[in-house]
């Protein structure tokens, strides 16, 4: 029915009446609507960092003062978790809190890890009451983007932190209002802790949060002392990890992003035009509903930015080839796509300008920050450029693009309802899509298991993420190039598309065949030969491709004898 009903808008008296009767019930809707699309992905399986954040949440559960003392091999040897990990204890700590009453199985952590993406969706609404006139279509645009709608179907920490993020903002702005009152600063002063110690990069609130307080010209001792509380969590953690380990776990996740960054020899021109085509792809509502917020005199933006962008598509397009697995079959395909979202990203950076010109006032300031402080980090200070550093910035961009759409005189609401309707579609597909590509991860572990299982020799494999929890589920041995345990008759599963693996040297194996399991056909979030590389820009420059995918292929090896 509403479907139907946003189609045949035609002019702004529809959407206040349609939007007057959803406000009635607007929480009850959001929770209601995000519920539903995320419900159906509950079992999808373990991949990219899901294992790492299972098994510390099992040390957890088990040993609560030592959740990384555990080894397992995910750099190609044995290490102690706490050397592998670059994210704090809270979000594993979730986990194993509603793991004690769920269990372990994929649907029981995808269930416990629903309620941080509620919490997103549901502060964001919040959030956007004291930004926008109409915040049901914010938290609606934030529900609708791919890049939320992915992360929430994975265990990892970014919701849970993004979630803690958006309603630290939301104890702040209303704990400055001119009749806020001190408990919501200190809401925010919990938020912001639970914040940090879920994943690092919460930190840069601190700067952000300031500044807000600085233009709203409040006094410094009304705000400065909720930031001890997590100055003073974030210190301690800091003593016991250097106390614990011998070095702060803290200090050590810089340091990696740091040498990361400095080793993958990505320069800024191409980390930049990355970053941008990581934005409009995973904030995909700014694109599809600019017809309904651009205005007349602002239609020159798009020809503009295509003009601008189409020179440094066409020249990168070399580099994502050399650097990544894309194939020269699918390079035009990923220009293309890599050109469309570009254009979205630019037009997102041009919410930012466009409404801080338009009100130069303290909510333009903090959602401006908010957005380039987070730009800026997952382009030139992220170890890589993906979909997660993305991610903290989809509840700003949402509310500036319904600012921007509130200020436009022609309101277009049928544009501004089809845009976020496409956006939803979209976002389905991905999701669906990226379920569907680890289901064929798992499909493939259970291949190699069931063909194996009664050979005399051991089964051992290289790579990581959801195919090694899997194969070790199973039995199944990590290769240790440290410390090589193979002997002759046992079996090696080499996946093609994976990480950290090496193929064994060839005096010492022979091929014996290949297990080939189809998985997606047309939309992936990644392949290096489609260019999608929604967790990792390093193994290809669009956060999901469109296109011909290859399917799950792993080399089958036998140590001679």
């Amino acid at each position: 029915m509403f479907i139907s009903m946003a189609l045949r808008l035609n002019d702004p008296a529809m959407i206040d009446r349609l939007t007057r009767t959803l406000a009635q019930y607007p929480r009850s809707l959001l929770t209601g609507l995000t519920v539903a699309l995320l419900v159906p992905f509950l079992a999808r399986p373990f991949d990219i960092d899901d294992p790492l954040f299972v098994w510390a949440a099992k040390q957890t559960l088990a040993h609560p003062l030592a959740p990384f003392s555990c080894e397992v091999n995910w750099y190609g040897s044995v290490m102690p978790l706490w050397k592998i990990t670059e994210n704090p204890p809270l979000g594993p700590a979730w986990l194993a809190l509603g793991a004690g009453f769920l269990g372990w199985s994929e649907w029981a952590l995808h269930t416990i890890s629903l309620l941080p993406a509620l919490a997103v969706v549901l502060g964001t609404y919040r959030l956007a009451k004291t930004f926008c006139t109409y915040p049901l279509v914010a938290a609606l645009a934030v529900l609708c983007a791919p890049v939320f709608l992915v992360s929430s179907t994975s265990v990892m920490c970014d919701v849970a932190m993004l979630a803690a993020w958006v309603w630290t903002v939301v104890g702040w702005v209303e704990g400055l209002a001119g009749t806020g009152h001190p408990r919501w600063r200190w809401l925010a002063a919990v938020c912001l802790t639970i914040a940090c110690l879920t994943k690092y990069y919460a930190i840069s609130l601190m700067p952000l949060l300031a500044a807000y307080a600085l233009a709203r010209r409040r006094p410094l001792r009304e705000w400065a002392p909720c930031f001890l509380l997590p100055l003073a969590a974030l210190c301690v953690y800091q003593y016991l990890t250097a106390a614990a380990f011998g070095y702060s776990l803290l200090y050590r996740a810089w340091d990696y992003a740091a040498y990361s960054k400095q080793s993958s020899g990505v320069g800024h021109l191409q980390a930049g035009l990355t970053a941008l085509v990581f934005l409009g792809g995973c904030l995909a509502p700014v694109s599809l509903t600019a017809p309904a917020w651009v205005t007349r005199r602002e239609r020159w933006i798009l020809p503009g930015l295509i003009l601008l962008l189409l020179p440094a598509v066409v020249l990168a397009g070399w580099l994502w080839q050399n650097h990544g697995g894309l194939t020269a079959a699918n390079l035009p395909g990923a220009k293309a796509q890599a050109l469309f979202w570009a254009v979205g990203g630019g037009l997102g950076l041009w919410l930012v300008a466009t409404d801080f010109h338009r009100r130069r006032e303290a909510g333009s300031l903090l959602l401006s920050l908010w957005v380039l402080g987070t730009f800026w980090f997952a382009a030139f200070s992220n170890w890589t450029v993906n979909a997660r550093s993305v991610l903290p910035l989809t509840p700003a961009v949402a509310i500036l693009l319904v600012r921007a759409w509130e200020d436009c005189r022609s309101q277009r609401p049928r544009w501004l309802a089809a845009g976020l309707l496409a956006s939803a579609g979209l976002a389905l597909a991905v999701t669906a899509a990226d379920y569907q590509r680890t289901e064929t991860v798992r499909r493939t572990a259970a291949v190699l298991h069931q063909k194996f299982v009664d050979l005399p020799g051991k089964l051992w494999f290289e790579g990581h993420w959801g195919f090694q929890y899997y194969m070790e589920s199973g039995g199944a041995l990590a290769v240790d190039f440290r410390h090589p345990a193979q002997q002759a008759g046992d079996i090696l599963a080499y996946p093609r598309y994976n990480t950290d693996s090496q193929l064994a040297e060839a005096s010492r194996t022979t091929e014996i065949g290949e297990v080939v399991v189809p998985g997606p056909r047309w939309l992936t979030t990644w392949n290096p030969e489609t260019g999608a590389g929604f967790y990792a820009a390093a193994f290809g420059p669009l956060p999901f491709a469109f296109g011909r995918v290859p399917p799950e292929i792993v080399t089958i090896l036998e140590y001679n004898k």
